[in-house]
């Protein structure tokens, strides 16, 4: 049986590489290599530990227009991104590209809205896909045919399949875009509904399954809802349906990628330019 299809979201680890590992880690030029290290030692991990036919990097917009024109204050508390890593972002697809790993960016959606592309398309083709990533949103494109590894600290990232997905939060994959909408996503800036936390939140959409049907209820007058959770629903509905809508990701149009196996002695060239020698070491010994 082929391996899955392993989609990286690349703007999630690579941040995530760059504040775990010390800025002290430059190449020869005094260039901060954290974030490309971090990042492909944990991309690497995942190929080591399942074997994928091939592996893509997702790159995309930091907050997707449509998004920003729902809500304003989406992602608007995000810093900007940290000059030191400025440099590295803009070598990634070079510096992965040689270890023979796709690159793929969309500039007007983001990398989320790519990985569950990919992921649909691989499922359609009878594959499955892993999404890498540490973005809880994700967990709406779980099924039988594709999981989330999701970083878990120093160990090996946790696999997420709809067990898991009930799990942490109470609801189906396909309930998440909902729950997040109802509770909020800080990360992303979204406040969610007026008093409702996860836990109101996991009740409500395992009573009314979604939240069109939870809005319609509110609205009847005959509605068994407490009425602070009423009055968060009725007043602030169309507010809800737009987070939902940001919550929810977008298709991008695109083929099913190729097989494409890692190039381990291209992927040592690269880490050794880098300065990254024990990297470079372990690629090398993979490619002997």
């Amino acid at each position: 049986m082929p391996g899955p299809l392993l989609a990286v979201d690349a703007p999630s680890l690579l941040y995530r590489a760059f504040h775990a590992l010390p800025r002290s880690i430059t190449d020869a030029r005094g260039t901060p290599t954290n974030a490309l290290l971090g990042t492909a030692n944990l991309v690497l991990q995942a190929v080591e530990r399942h074997d994928p036919r091939a592996v893509v990097l997702c790159f995309g917009a930091e907050a997707a227009g449509y998004r920003v024109e729902l809500y304003d204050g989406y992602h608007a508390d995000r810093p900007e991104m940290p000059p030191e890593l400025v440099p590295q972002w803009s070598d990634a697809p070079a510096f992965f590209g040689a270890f023979g790993w796709t690159v793929l960016e969309t500039p007007e959606l983001e990398a989320d809205d790519l990985l569950g592309s990919l992921a649909e398309v691989e499922a359609e083709a009878g594959g499955r896909a892993l999404l890498f990533t540490g973005d809880r949103d994700m967990f709406q494109c779980v099924g039988d045919r594709v999981v989330v590894l999701f970083p878990a600290g120093k160990g090996e990232p946790e696999v997420i399949g709809p067990a898991e997905v009930h799990t942490r939060y109470g609801v189906s994959p396909d309930q998440v875009p909902d729950f997040i909408a109802l509770r909020g996503d800080p990360s992303d800036g979204l406040p969610g509904a007026r008093g409702i936390g996860e836990k109101t939140a996991r009740e409500l959409l395992r009573d009314h399954a979604t939240l069109d049907a939870l809005l319609a209820a509110a609205a009847s007058p005959r509605t068994a809802l407490r009425p602070r959770v009423r009055a968060a629903l009725t007043d602030d509905a169309d507010a809800l349906r737009a987070y939902r809508e940001i919550a929810t990701l977008r298709h991008v149009d695109l083929e099913r990628p190729a097989d494409g196996p890692t190039d381990w002695a291209g992927a040592a060239a690269a880490a050794r330019e880098r300065g990254m020698n024990r990297l470079a070491e372990r690629l090398a010994a993979h490619a002997a």
